[in-house]
C-alpha cells in the first residue's frame, strides 16, 4: 500500500511522521500546489491531506486511489460526490481538536474583553515605569460573569465553549437546528439581539454560507463581540468589516477566513490593525496534543480501511 501525504507543513512542527511507515510505503510532501496533485497521487492507494483540493480534475485517472484521509474534521475541500461515484472512501478526523479550539475561542474573547495586549504593551514599552502611577485601568475591561454568551452551532466544540462560559458565570444561549433539553435554544435573530458575546462553531454548508451578514450584525448590542472559529465563509466578511469600521461591533475575533491566507484585497486586511480586532492564522485547532491526536486517528482510519472496516467515513453523507 502506497500512502502519500500532500501537505505535511500544515500540521506544524514536532510531529513524528514515521508512524505511517508501518502501514506501507510512505511518501511525504511538505506542500503541494494544485497543479502538482495528480502527478503525486496517480499511483497512490491512500492520500493524506489537510488543505489540498481533491476533485475530478485532480483525481481523474488516479485509479489506484481508494481512500482519502483528511487531517481535519471539515471535508469541504473534497468532492465527495466524485469520490462516491468512483469508489473512493473519504475519512475525516472527529473530536481531536475540541479542547484546542474551545481554548482559543475563549482566549480570543478574553483578549477582546480584557485588552491584555494594550496593557502588556504599556508595560513592555516602558510607559508604566515612566508613569509614576501604581496602576492603569485604561482601556476599560469587563468581567465575563453575568454576560450572555451565544453559541452558533452546538457540536463538540460549541458544547465545550458553553461549559467554559458557564464556569465563568455566563448565561449561555444556543442556536441549533434541533432543540435539546437543558439548553436554552433561540433563533439567530434573538441571539444577536441578546448576547454580549457570540462565538461561531457551525460547519460550512450551502445553508450556512454567509449566514452572518449585515442584517444579523445590525441587531447586536453596541458593546457586543463576535468570535468565529468555524469557517470564514460562514460570515459575510464585507459586512463584518463594515460593522467593525462603523463602530457597530465592540470587538471582532476570528481564526478563519474564506481565503487562507488572505491577501491585501481581502476585507479584513483593512481592519487587521484595529485595537478591537483579534485575528489569528487558523491555529485554533493546532495545540500540540490535538495534532498528535489527529495523526493517531488518521493511522486508525487507514488500519480500519485495510481491514475492511468503515471508520469516520463521510463520502456517503
Amino acid at each position: 500500500m502506497k500512502i502519500v501525504m500532500l501537505d505535511s507543513c500544515t500540521l506544524g512542527e514536532g510531529l513524528d511522521f514515521s508512524i505511517f511507515e508501518s502501514l506501507g510505503e510512505f511518501v511525504r510532501f511538505e506542500n503541494t500546489a494544485y497543479g502538482e496533485i495528480y502527478s503525486r497521487v496517480c499511483d497512490a492507494d491512500v492520500i493524506i491531506t489537510n488543505k489540498c483540493k481533491l476533485n475530478a480534475e485532480t483525481l481523474e485517472g488516479a485509479e489506484s486511489v481508494k481512500l482519502i484521509c483528511l487531517a481535519a474534521t471539515g471535508y469541504d475541500n473534497v468532492d465527495c460526490d466524485y469520490c462516491r461515484e468512483n469508489g473512493i472512501g473519504v475519512a475525516n478526523v472527529v473530536g481531536y481538536s475540541t479542547d484546542s479550539v474551545a481554548q482559543v475561542t475563549v482566549g480570543i474573547a478574553l483578549e477582546l474583553l480584557m485588552h491584555l495586549r494594550e496593557y502588556t504593551d504599556f508595560v513592555r514599552e516602558g510607559s508604566y515605569s515612566e508613569s509614576g502611577v501604581a496602576n492603569r485601568l485604561v482601556p476599560t475591561y469587563f468581567e465575563l460573569s453575568g454576560k450572555t454568551w451565544g453559541i452558533v452551532g452546538y457540536g463538540n466544540i460549541g458544547k465545550k465553549v458553553g461549559e467554559i462560559a458557564k464556569a465563568f458565570g455566563c448565561n449561555v444561549i444556543v442556536n441549533k437546528r434541533e432543540k435539546i433539553d437543558g439548553v436554552e435554544c433561540v433563533s439567530l435573530d434573538e441571539m444577536f439581539e441578546r448576547a454580549d458575546i457570540i462565538s461561531v462553531h457551525t460547519p460550512l454548508t450551502e445553508a450556512t454560507r454567509g449566514m452572518i451578514g449585515a442584517e444579523l450584525l445590525s441587531k447586536m448590542k453596541k458593546n457586543a463581540i463576535l468570535v468565529n472559529t468555524a469557517r470564514g465563509a460562514v460570515t459575510d466578511e464585507v459586512a463584518v468589516k463594515d460593522a467593525v469600521m462603523l463602530g457597530k461591533l465592540a470587538g471582532f475575533g476570528t481564526d478563519v477566513y474564506s481565503v487562507e491566507p488572505f491577501g491585501i484585497e481581502h476585507p479584513f486586511y483593512e481592519i487587521k490593525d484595529f485595537d478591537n480586532v483579534c485575528m489569528t492564522p487558523h491555529m485554533a485547532w493546532g495545540a500540540f496534543e490535538a495534532r498528535e491526536r489527529c495523526m493517531a486517528e488518521i493511522v486508525e482510519n487507514i488500519r480500519a480501511f485495510s481491514n475492511g472496516i468503515m471508520r469516520n467515513r463521510v463520502e456517503k453523507n
